[in-house]
């Protein structure tokens, strides 16, 4: 008898809704297993409870019927928006940042630096702006003007015969 439990016969249905049949079964089986007695006063006591909450009428507070039909009353007053509203509210924030980047780089193309002007040899006062290629951009091609890597290192590091610059002595031994 140890080995037939009765608890799925609590677990199937309510309480209240279990045959006679299955309560005498139940009662039976109580008696000489503590496990099953345990789950029977549960399941009793739980129905007491349920029955004895669900016999109590909860009131909403006064004001909670004036507070659903107010708005009730307003919701149906609104208008509902337009779909150009509903698309603009979803959209907005995006739609504005594109146009605030738009913007910004419009801003930055009109008003960025220039090739700095130069003057021109034919005249006092006639300055010459020389163009700047894309592809010169691009692919970084010295310009005949500007210095190269060797010849910048070339000025730096040029060695002097006669008084030798620092770094000079220092590489053959002598410091300043």
């Amino acid at each position: 008898m140890k080995d037939n439990h009765i608890i799925h016969l609590l677990e199937e249905a309510p309480f209240d809704s279990l045959s006679e049949g299955n309560h005498a079964t139940i009662r039976g089986h109580i008696i000489g297993c503590a496990e099953c007695r345990r789950a029977y006063e549960a399941a009793r006591i739980s129905a007491a409870l349920v029955k004895e909450r669900a016999a109590r009428a909860v009131e909403p507070s006064p004001f909670f019927q004036t507070r659903v039909m107010a708005a009730l009353r307003a919701q149906r007053q609104m208008p509902e928006p337009s779909a150009l509203a509903r698309l603009w509210k979803s959209a907005g924030l995006l739609f504005s940042a594109m146009v605030t980047i738009v913007a910004l780089l419009s801003g930055l193309t009109l008003f960025s630096a220039g090739p700095e002007p130069q003057p021109d040899a034919s005249g006092p006062g006639i300055v010459v702006v020389s163009p700047v290629s894309a592809e010169r951009v691009v692919f970084a091609e010295p310009a005949d003007d500007e210095m190269t890597n060797g010849q910048a290192f070339t000025a730096i590091y040029q060695v002097e015969d006669n008084s030798g610059s620092g770094y000079d002595r220092h590489q053959n031994g002598q410091r300043q």
